[in-house]
C-alpha cells in the first residue's frame, strides 16, 4: 500500500527535523512492507521568496491531493515588517483554511527520563499526560474586521458560532472517551462573550457524553494550576488563542518545546507539524531537537494513516532513546540536578538523534512482532 504525504518543510529548523521525521518514516515503510510517496513543497518564507507569495497554488494543490500534510515551521524575521498577507505565518493559516481542519490535538506527557531536566518538580509533573483540543479556525486568527494602522490603531475581532464550538466540543469528549474520561473547557467566560457562548455550547454537548465528567476553568487560573497540579487534568478543550499559549506553556512539564507534536484534524485533508516554531537562531547548527517532529510522525500514523502499531512503536522508539540518556541541547538544561540515567547524558546533533530513533525503532518493532509470534 502506498500512502501519499504532502512534505512541506518550511523555514528554519524546519527543514532539518523534517529531513528526521522522513527518516524514521522511510525506516518503517523498510521494516512494515508498505510504501510512502513523498511529495516536496514550498511553504512560508522559503516560498515568498522563490515565488512571492508564502502558499503557492502547487503547494496548495499537493496538500489537496495527499493523504496527509507533515509541515516543519514557518517564520523568519527578515518578514516581520511585511504585510500581513507576505508573511510565513499567513501561509500556514491559509492552508489550514482551506484544508478546513478546525481541531488542534497536541498532546503532552511528562517523560520519567527528563524528571531531572523538566523545570517542573518530579513529584509534581510525573505521570502527567494530557491532550490539548485547541479550535484552529475561529477567534482572533480568523474572525473580521481586523485593521492595522502603523503607530497609531489596531483591531482584532474574536468571534465563535455556537457550530464552530460543537464541533471541536465533539473531538474533545470523543478523545476522552478513549483516555481518562475528562474533559476541562478553558475560557474566560466572566468577562468575554465570546466565552460565555462557549461555556453554554460545550456544557450543552457535554450532556451527549453522560461517560465523561466535565467541569470549566477561567484560562488565567487554568495556566497557573497546569503548572502546579497537572496530573487532575486529561482532556482540554479551549479556544484559539488560549490554546496556542496554552500548549507553549505545557512544554515545561515535558521539558522542551521541541519534544510536542501536533495534528490538526477534521478538514479535507489533515495536518500534522511539531509545535515549536522557525528557530531561526539555531538553524543550521545541529542543535534542532527532532523529537516533536518524530512525534509528528507517529501522529499521522495514527489520525491520518490509521497505523496504530506503528505510530506505538516511533513513541516507544522515542522513549527507549531517552531513557538511555541521549540528549539534544535542549534537554540538558539542569541535568546535574538527578542522576544521570544509566548510559550517561550524551549530547547529540539533531541528525544523530534522528538515527538513534531510527535504531531504536527496529528493536521495538523487531520485539513488537517477536511477541505476536510466541
Amino acid at each position: 500500500m502506498t500512502h501519499r504525504i504532502a512534505v512541506l518543510a518550511g523555514d528554519g529548523i524546519g527543514p532539518e527535523v523534517t529531513c528526521e521525521a522522513l527518516r524514521i518514516l522511510r525506516a518503517l515503510a523498510e521494516l512494515g512492507g508498505y510504501t510512502f510517496h513523498f511529495t516536496e513543497r514550498l511553504i512560508g518564507a522559503a516560498a515568498i521568496r522563490e515565488t512571492g507569495g508564502p502558499l503557492p497554488q502547487e503547494t496548495l494543490e499537493a496538500a489537496l491531493e495527499s493523504d496527509a500534510v507533515l509541515l516543519g515551521a514557518v517564520g523568519s524575521p527578515e518578514f516581520d515588517s511585511a504585510p500581513a498577507h507576505l508573511r510565513p505565518e499567513a501561509g500556514l493559516l491559509a492552508l489550514r483554511q482551506a484544508l478546513g481542519g478546525f481541531a488542534n490535538l497536541r498532546p503532552v506527557a511528562a517523560y520519567d527520563a527528563l524528571a531531572g531536566i523538566a523545570p517542573v518538580r518530579a513529584e509534581v509533573a510525573s505521570g502527567a499526560s494530557l491532550l490539548i483540543v485547541r479550535e484552529l479556525l475561529g477567534g482572533l486568527y480568523f474572525s473580521e474586521p481586523r485593521a492595522y494602522q502603523p503607530g497609531e490603531a489596531a483591531c482584532n475581532t474574536m468571534r465563535y458560532t455556537a457550530p464552530e464550538i460543537e464541533r471541536v466540543a465533539h473531538i474533545a469528549f470523543q478523545a476522552a472517551r478513549n483516555r481518562r474520561q475528562r474533559v476541562t473547557s478553558v475560557d474566560k467566560a466572566n468577562v468575554l462573550e465570546t466565552s460565555r457562548l462557549w461555556r453554554e455550547v460545550v456544557t450543552r454537548v457535554g450532556r451527549e457524553y453522560p461517560d465523561v465528567v466535565l467541569d470549566h476553568c477561567y484560562v488565567d487560573s487554568f495556566a497557573m494550576l497546569l503548572i502546579s497540579n497537572p496530573l487532575r487534568y486529561d482532556v482540554v478543550l479551549t479556544e484559539n488563542l488560549f490554546g496556542d499559549i496554552l500548549s507553549d506553556e505545557a512544554a515545561v512539564l515535558a521539558g522542551s518545546l521541541g519534544m510536542l507534536a501536533s495534528a490538526t484534524v477534521g478538514g479535507a485533508v489533515d495536518i500534522f507539524e511539531p509545535v515549536h516554531g522557525s528557530a531561526p537562531d539555531i538553524a543550521g547548527t545541529g542543535a534542532a531537537n527532532p523529537l516533536g517532529a518524530i512525534a509528528t510522525a507517529a501522529l499521522m500514523l495514527r489520525h491520518a494513516l490509521r497505523r496504530e502499531g506503528e505510530a506505538a512503536d516511533v513513541e516507544n522508539a522515542i522513549r527507549e532513546v531517552l531513557a538511555e540518556g541521549w540528549r539534544t541541547a535542549d534537554l540538558l538544561r539542569g541535568a546535574g540536578r538527578t542522576p544521570a540515567p544509566s548510559y550517561g547524558s550524551r549530547r547529540v546533533t539533531t541528525a544523530e538523534m534522528g538515527a538513534l530513533v531510527e535504531r531504536a525503532l527496529a528493536d521495538v518493532m523487531n520485539m513488537r512482532h517477536a511477541y505476536h509470534a510466541v
